[in-house]
């Protein structure tokens, strides 16, 4: 018993007399409310972002490029944001990007498109550093306060929040396909009505994220947990980009998030536009991707029900790894469009399991964040959209001039990269994890 492993015990555990100090405050009800917001939110945008390289042309593949660019670039001071603003109003003012970006659709064009894809990448930014952090810091308070085991509270949280976001993705794009299911997605007033029900839900989503409450700590006065001014944060900023980099950790799990980017983009720059819409139109995007998340809900909350630790990490994303493996080797070596319903079933079957790694890999990658990052959550979530961002803006600008062919052997090459670095990472942790063991059993 002594030699397991450190991430797979407890992180923190609460004394009877500080259970007896915070007993009764439950955060379950915050992370429904987080939770529920952003899929009202995402639903919109999400569907909106499946169209854009179908309807939007060459402008929508370039705006969700420059969107993805900025979002990188944002993501690197994303952190100090969050620390001056709190968690909380970080989550809030993310959120009007993505009003914005929508609003832009109803008259897209490069005076419209560029300044809210710039705008949204930091928006973009602010709010999944925001949401990384406050739900790591409420997973924990909950342990501490319940003295539960932290492993598994932030696993169950991060379980439900990846569920019920990817249920956007079937939201989303159910409304988007009984809204443009008499082939309007061409027509002004079929992509103008599906915008403004978009609109009217990301408002109800900003609305809701007022409703949950601040961790403690962040009460306005200043960075969360630290007395220093708004000066010696921006000169602290560079120690803060490049600190996470020199941590050996970070290092060898950094192809694991550039990868979630990957293959998060190639289902919308790729999947979406040389599969699915030859097979079954543009309306069909709507229902490809409606069964994309809707495997992807179903494997979020799955998957965060079986996390406890390091080791179940790295065993539930070889298993995702291994799905999405199988459709990229499909299409690259077996797949032939055809008629009738098995023309239309083959889409559908592979956004299924395309949808059950991606749910894999959002619970597990932010479950290992938490667990790894104990001190240093912000600067941990900063850098995973900082990968997943450039890996995305990556496929968005080589879109127009790489092959699909090519494109699946990068994904094949990737994903084996990185089931072997999560492997090693995963025996690497392991390791110091006995010899700190033998160490304090010797002493």
């Amino acid at each position: 018993m002594e030699s397991r492993n450190d991430e797979e015990a407890p992180l923190i555990s609460a004394s009877g007399e500080d259970r007896k100090v915070r007993a009764g405050k439950c955060y379950t009800r915050d992370v429904h409310i987080l939770s529920i917001s952003f899929l009202l939110i995402f639903l919109a945008y999400g569907a909106a972002q499946n169209l854009e390289t179908t309807v939007n042309k060459d402008l929508g593949t370039i705006s969700l490029g420059i969107l993805y660019v900025s979002f990188m670039f944002c993501s690197m001071v994303a952190s100090l944001v969050v620390r001056l603003m709190g968690s909380k109003n970080a989550l809030v003012l993310g959120t009007t990007g993505y009003w914005l970006f929508v609003a832009a659709n109803l008259k897209p064009s490069w005076f419209t498109m560029v300044p809210a894809s710039l705008y949204l990448g930091f928006a973009a930014s602010i709010i999944w550093v925001g949401q990384g952090t406050y739900l790591t810091s409420i997973a924990r308070s909950h342990a501490t306060d319940h003295g539960l085991h932290e492993g598994s509270v932030i696993g169950v949280f991060n379980g439900e929040f990846w569920a019920m976001f990817a249920c956007h993705q079937l939201f989303g794009n159910l409304i988007t396909l009984a809204l443009l299911k008499d082939g309007k997605e061409g027509s002004t007033s079929g992509t103008t009505l599906l915008m403004l029900v978009f609109l009217f839900s990301m408002t109800l989503g900003t609305i809701l994220m007022f409703f949950i409450r601040k961790i403690d700590g962040e009460d306005g006065k200043g960075p969360v947990g630290s007395p220093v001014g708004l000066v010696d944060s921006l000169a602290s900023l560079p120690r803060m980009i490049i600190t996470p980099l020199l941590d050996i950790r970070m290092l060898l799990i950094v192809p694991l998030l550039a990868y979630s980017g990957l293959q998060q983009a190639f289902v919308w720059a790729e999947f979406t536009k040389e599969i699915v819409t030859p097979a079954i139109g543009v309306s069909g995007v709507g229902g490809a991707m409606a069964v994309y998340g809707a495997l992807d809900a179903v494997c979020s909350m799955t998957a965060g029900r079986f996390t406890s630790g390091l080791s179940s990490i790295t065993f539930i994303v070889s298993g995702g790894a291994v799905a999405q493996a199988s459709v990229f080797l499909w299409l690259l070596l077996g797949y032939r469009q055809t008629s009738g319903v098995l023309g239309t079933a083959y889409p559908l079957i592979m956004a299924a399991i395309l949808g059950i790694g991606d749910g894999i890999l959002n619970t597990q990658i932010s479950a290992l964040l938490a667990l790894l990052f104990k001190h240093d959550t912000e600067g941990a979530f900063a850098q995973l959209k900082v990968w997943q961002s450039a890996a995305i803006a990556i496929v968005f600008f080589l879109s127009p001039y790489i092959s699909l062919q090519a494109m699946l052997i990068v994904m094949l090459v990737m994903r084996d990269f990185t089931v072997e670095e999560t492997h090693f990472t995963s025996s690497l942790l392991f390791q110091n994890s006995l010899s700190r063991n033998s160490l304090r059993f010797r002493r």
